[in-house]
């Protein structure tokens, strides 16, 4: 029986990272994957909709051409070709990771992994069986939809998120169930590819945990795009018939779609993997681990959306790198206070460290420096004027708390709030950073700036002449 140094379970961004990063420090790896290498994000996930998200922005760049004096005349879209993009795009990467394995002499077998007990795995694979034997076991099985049993999901006609990134064929209109971050990035790229959408969300608002500021500005490229939202409605049954899906709302309304999207969460892929067996604790269907990424059966690391923490993919794949150091003997601790976040609407929303809400519910005293798109040369320009910068920094010594960011290239702009905030940097000493000009990181520097009042392009006044607590 072949025995390794660090056997790895699911090959997606924090499996495939823990693999790659064990072999570079001299283990003997292998990686075990029931399904493709690059696990959901690579596959069903990150990377398909962000094809699709990309082609959707350039569709509205293209509509939006004649302000530029370009006349181009009505565009005309084609999804099957955006889909075979997609898939190509998926398939490049997916190749990539693989000869990324390969060159790091990770071995990788295809098949379902089950904890036959210490250090032992045993995997299946169209009815063959092998064995396997590990020093150190990393589990990074990841996270799959939430199928409501009261709905029925079909695959067909209801869908989740993994099949509708299969479709072939637009449909006319789509009911969105769920209005968090993957509802929202799904109805602002249908929407813009010509789909009635409709959002129903439980809760009283879209995208509970973001900056409402940002959301607003989320809220109205959906009212202007024709996206019906109805917030604070429950659905109470879902009805096939035909082609079309009968959705009977808790407001006594019934909306019909041609195809409706389930979108309420995901859960840890946790099942059948001989976890609760091998003694390992969990908690609501995911995997305790401690701050070293430690299970509590020695030898045995956990990692990624299986733990049940926050769900990204970059979250995987530094605590993949937090599970190899200790696997091999080190002692690194998991830090989560600078997590950047993105949320792919047009326009974006990046965050990262806290929001306005969680400093007045955790009682911070706290300053606000903002900054719009608006008043940024580059970002009129580029005709991007929508969104802005918000910081948060400490009242004492102005440390930097959180920000949030919505506009064009959020996704990008937010890497320099986390770096400023992973060293410890007030906002005072991010604004003193020359940035070029004319550039979109320029709005950083005066949102910073603008934390103590003296935003050189913003009608302000410095902070020790405005009132500012816990607020």
């Amino acid at each position: 029986m072949i025995e390794y140094d660090l056997a790895i379970i699911g090959a997606g961004p924090g499996g495939y990272v823990a693999a790659i990063r064990g072999a570079q420090k001299g283990a003997k790896v292998c990686l075990i994957e029931a399904r493709e290498v690059g696990g959901t994000c690579l596959n069903r996930g990150c990377i398909p909709t962000k094809a699709l998200y990309s082609t959707a922005r350039l569709l509205q760049k293209i509509s939006g051409a004649s302000e530029h004096g370009i006349r181009v005349g009505e565009p005309v879209f084609d999804f099957g070709t955006a889909t075979r993009r997609k898939d190509e795009v998926v398939g490049k990467l997916v190749g990539g990771v693989v000869q990324l394995l390969k060159g790091s002499g990770v071995d990788v077998f295809t098949g379902r992994a089950f904890l036959e007990g210490p250090g032992r795995v045993r995997i299946r694979h169209q009815g063959v069986i092998g064995h396997l034997r590990a020093k150190n076991i990393i589990l990074a099985t990841g996270s799959v939809p939430v199928r409501p049993q009261a709905l029925p999901v079909d695959g067909k006609n209801v869908l989740t998120s993994d099949e509708i990134l299969a479709i072939k064929e637009l449909p006319k209109s789509l009911l969105i169930i769920g209005g968090g971050y993957i509802g929202c990035e799904f109805a602002g790229i249908f929407s813009t590819f010509g789909v009635d959408v409709t959002i129903v969300e439980q809760l009283p608002i879209l995208l509970g945990r973001s900056d409402r500021q940002a959301v607003r500005e989320v809220e109205k490229t959906f009212k202007a795009a024709g996206v019906k939202i109805h917030v604070d409605t429950a659905v109470e049954s879902i009805e096939v018939s035909g082609s079309e899906v009968r959705v009977k709302l808790s407001t006594g309304e019934t909306a019909v779609a041609e195809k409706v999207l389930i979108s309420i969460g995901r859960r840890p892929n946790s099942s059948d993997l001989g976890i609760e067996e091998a003694g390992i604790q969990m908690e609501n269907g995911a995997v305790v681990v401690d701050e070293r990424m430690r299970t509590a059966v020695d030898g045995v690391f956990a990692i990624g959306d299986l733990t049940g923490g926050v769900q990204l993919a970059h979250v995987a794949s530094y605590q993949a790198q937090i599970a190899v150091e200790n696997a091999l003997g080190g002692d690194a601790l998991a830090d989560y206070r600078v997590v950047p976040s993105i949320i792919f609407t047009a326009p974006e929303i990046a965050q990262v460290g806290l929001t306005e809400e969680q400093c007045r519910n955790q009682g911070q005293e706290f300053l606000t420096g903002r900054f719009a798109y608006l008043a940024s040369g580059k970002a009129l320009c580029d005709g991007e004027p929508r969104g802005m910068v918000k910081i948060l920094a400490d009242k004492g010594e102005g440390r930097i708390l959180g920000a949030t960011i919505v506009g064009e290239e959020a996704s990008s702009l937010v890497a320099e709030v986390a770096l400023a905030m992973q060293k410890n940097l007030t906002a005072h000493e991010l604004a003193e950073v020359i940035h070029a000009h004319p550039s979109l990181p320029e709005i950083i520097k005066e949102a910073a700036e603008d934390v103590s009042g003296f935003a050189v392009h913003k009608v302000s006044r410095p902070a020790a002449r405005r009132s500012s607590s816990v607020r």
